[in-house]
């Protein structure tokens, strides 16, 4: 390979890689909330800037506004980086990968907001989608079903977050694509999430979770 096509990959991954974090890092539930009560989310309920806590906090209205904005933002991150990719000619990947991975760092450590941001599910959700939207229906459906059966929001979220690479690997095989690089990163950004929601573990295991619906704070 010719130093030329090196440089030009490497200058395209970190641009869209830097896109996808200054992107990632404008947090809907904390400017949303901000706007709606000019109230703190962190410093609210679970403490966690994301779409459960500002239902359980500020409403419906507030929460349907957060879930737009990340999903939105995951959106025009993975295809401004197909974009920039396009433009810069680089076929032998996808900048998808790299700017919804960084995306999601954006979300979870916002440069704008004290790197204390939320976890990431919605943020997944919108890069999954534009990445392999068959993947993402599938895991809609274990979240739904998870969710209506037991009533915990990060019970759907950690199930998804388990099967994602498992999902990825099947739906990529049986379209008849090549299925290792995906799989790495479905398998990356799972680990992430996975992580992201330890404390809703340790709740679920001792019972302190709080139910879809509940008023109770999960600290």
């Amino acid at each position: 390979m010719e130093i030329v096509p090196i440089l030009t990959a490497v200058l395209g991954s970190i641009l869209v890689g830097l896109i996808g974090y200054l992107l990632g890092s404008i947090n809907s539930a904390i400017i949303i909330t901000k706007l709606w009560s000019s109230q703190d989310i962190r410093a609210l309920g679970s403490g966690n800037a994301g779409m459960t806590n500002v239902l359980r906090t500020q409403g419906k209205i507030p929460a349907v506004l957060t879930i737009v904005g990340d999903l939105s933002k995951g959106i025009i991150a993975v295809l401004l980086a197909r974009l920039i990719f396009s433009w810069f000619s680089i076929t032998y990947m996808d900048g998808a990968y790299i700017a919804g991975m960084f995306a999601l760092l954006g979300h979870l450590f916002p440069v704008y907001f004290g790197f204390k941001g939320g976890k990431g599910v919605l943020v997944s959700a919108a890069v999954i989608l534009v990445i392999n939207p068959w993947v993402l229906l599938v895991l809609f459906v274990v979240f739904v079903l998870v969710v209506a059966v037991s009533r915990f929001v990060s019970l759907g979220s950690i199930a998804c977050a388990v099967l994602y690479p498992l999902v990825t690997m099947a739906v990529l095989l049986f379209q008849g694509r090549p299925a290792l690089g995906g799989t790495i990163f479905a398998l990356l950004m799972s680990i992430i999430v996975f992580y992201m929601h330890r404390g809703n573990i340790r709740r679920l295991l001792d019972g302190t979770e709080s139910r879809l619906g509940s008023k109770k704070n999960e600290k």
